[in-house]
């Protein structure tokens, strides 16, 4: 038999050991947190003040800037705090904890976004029944049902996670805990936890994608109905953002979780994690308020008030 040390807690990679680069992370996430946080919390803030923006459309928009606040917080204030300290241990209870919450944040998202979908598919395609089909119940129903299978299925990995054994490296190649890390290092048989892991992102991930393809597919079809060329673009402008958005979030996601073995190493691995994590809660504002100008009138009177 040969002893094995029962890991306890894990080493977050870090960006660098240099002691000016570690500053340099230290501002440059602060300020990105900061700016998600005040454009999130301005466009939840400006779709409550103004009745206007009481619709589905607008309550699914809230939804995702609260999850984009939420999430971000989960990892981006841990790691400005850990570099200011130059700190890169991390206990297992904490590490697992915010592997569920990671998880949890981003099975929401996607869920949400899908909803949106589905959302400017009822208004563009039967805009008659619009408030029939999406009244405040329906909205609800899905806005909660997003949150609540999330959060079970990143339960049932996170209890999966919890009963594993670490005895060797404690090293996550991260500037936060994510579940495919902490399976990699495990010193016990991960084949079924990898593969109900895999199947899972398939099969949601797939079930999503294709429901926002055929939905915009409807929607594309109907826009090209209409003769109106300055409707035409009112379409065009809300479906946009929402496309943007969902379009960036499934391929940086996919990439980061998906890609082949031999793509991993430590730059591309904390890249992906920027451009999943990061960047997402930082873009959704920006991008929703440069193509809706009734948000930017909105928000000019604020600022000017």
């Amino acid at each position: 038999m040969i002893n094995q040390t029962t890991v306890t807690e894990f080493l977050l990679s870090g960006f660098s050991d240099v002691r000016e680069l570690q500053v340099l992370h230290f501002i440059a996430f602060f300020l990105i947190y900061l700016v998600t946080i005040t454009g999130n919390i301005l466009l939840i803030v400006i779709v409550a003040q103004h009745p206007k923006f009481h619709s589905p459309m607008y309550f699914f928009l809230v939804n995702l800037s609260f999850l984009d606040v939420s999430y971000i917080s989960t990892t981006v204030p841990k790691s400005i705090f850990y570099s200011f300290l130059n700190k890169r241990q991390v206990s297992f209870s904490e590490c697992i904890t915010q592997a569920f919450w990671v998880l949890t944040f981003t099975g929401t998202e996607l869920s949400i976004l899908t909803v949106m979908a589905y959302d400017r598919y009822v208004a563009i395609c039967h805009p008659l029944q619009y408030r029939l089909i999406m009244n405040w119940n329906a909205c609800f129903q899905m806005a909660a049902a997003s949150w609540i299978c999330s959060a079970i299925n990143s339960l049932v990995h996170t209890a999966n996670t919890w009963d594993l054994h670490f005895c060797s490296s404690n090293v996550l190649e991260k500037f936060f805990c994510d579940i495919p890390q902490l399976l990699a290092l495990s010193c016990t048989d991960t084949t079924a936890n990898q593969g109900l892991l895999l199947a899972v992102a398939v099969f949601v991930g797939s079930f999503c994608f294709f429901f926002v393809f055929i939905s915009y597919a409807y929607i594309f079809s109907a826009v090209f109905k209409i003769q109106s060329t300055q409707a035409r673009y009112k379409v065009f402008s809300t479906c946009t953002p929402h496309l943007t958005v969902f379009s960036f979030f499934v391929s940086t996601a996919s990439f980061s979780y998906l890609r082949p073995k031999a793509w991993s190493s430590l730059p591309t691995d904390m890249i992906a994690a920027i451009l999943y994590t990061v960047l997402p809660p930082l873009m959704n504002p920006i991008i929703y308020s440069l193509r809706n100008k009734d948000i930017q009138k909105c928000l000019m009177k604020m600022l000017n008030w």
